[in-house]
């Protein structure tokens, strides 16, 4: 039960952090606002690591943490750019494909072999996915850049979770001062030429995102050492609440019928593949 408050605090803080970045990027450029989520989560993590930080910092997969960092530092910038336009619930349904993609890119990457239920699984979550486009308002070619972005993200998210899986043997703090520092890094070179100076209630808002993306990935840390990861993960797609309301309150945005159907399409299709990867697991440990 611990592990699974702590995994609906984990998506709490990531749709706070989202609803923060999508707020910021009203006043703000992109590249501003992905540079402040980086840069003050570098500070907390530190913080956390406090006098084991000399150890935390060594990897023994640097090549690897590089590539997650590249890849998460990538899906953030894109995600920022997709919800300047799209509302949360619906960029959130969107990134619910993640699981439903890093299924399919284990085949080609991690060798992993996939039978016809989880391909079955594979089709309605994608099927899903075209219910909350809704192409048939516009079209493919009138499909808006926004979630063009959002596809992308997912994409992007899915090969970092692909990544994530091959780096076994570092702490969890590692990962994330790795994650944290990158991004701020390579932001904090190019953001003097997007800079607009934020006023004090915005540092705080600025402050808040960096806040809210370390303490969300602290709690996930903390949720999976408390429960497995079959028990906890469900509960990811409780952020579409959390997501949903924000939206409303802030923005006046309400999902419609066919992004509510997608959403259903998407999250049950991830908890089938889900339970048939946990199931493909015991029977092998058995074995």
């Amino acid at each position: 039960m611990r592990g699974i408050l702590w995994m609906l605090a984990t998506m709490l803080c990531f749709i706070t952090l989202d609803t923060l970045m999508k707020h910021l990027l009203e006043s703000y450029s992109l590249v501003q606002v992905t540079w402040a989520r980086f840069f003050f989560a570098t500070i907390i993590a530190a913080l956390v690591c406090g006098r084991s930080f000399g150890k935390l910092v060594k990897s023994t997969a640097p090549g690897k943490q590089a590539i997650r960092s590249l890849l998460l530092m990538s899906t953030t910038a894109v995600f920022n750019a997709g919800i300047r336009t799209t509302p949360l619930a619906t960029a959130t349904t969107i990134m619910f494909l993640s699981p439903i993609l890093v299924t399919l890119l284990s085949i080609p990457l991690l060798g992993e072999k996939v039978g016809l239920r989880r391909w079955a699984g594979i089709v309605v979550g994608f099927t899903g996915a075209v219910i909350v486009v809704e192409p048939w308002q516009s079209g493919f070619g009138g499909i808006g850049v926004g979630v063009l972005f959002l596809l992308v993200a997912a994409l992007l998210n899915a090969n970092y979770q692909i990544v994530t899986r091959m780096v076994r043997d570092d702490d969890p703090l590692t990962s994330l001062l790795f994650t944290a520092t990158a991004g701020a890094i390579v932001t904090s070179l190019i953001v003097p030429w997007f800079w607009s100076w934020p006023t004090a209630f915005d540092w705080l808002l600025l402050i808040g995102s960096g806040l809210a993306g370390a303490i969300g990935h602290l709690c996930l840390i903390r949720a999976l050492r408390l429960a497995p990861a079959s028990v906890v993960a469900p509960f990811s797609y409780s952020s579409l609440i959390w997501a949903t309301l924000f939206g409303f309150v802030i923005w006046g945005d309400w999902p419609n019928s066919w992004t509510w159907l997608g959403a259903a399409l998407i999250i049950g299709s991830g908890l089938y593949i889900f339970h048939r990867e946990r199931r493909h697991i015991s029977v092998a440990v058995e074995a």
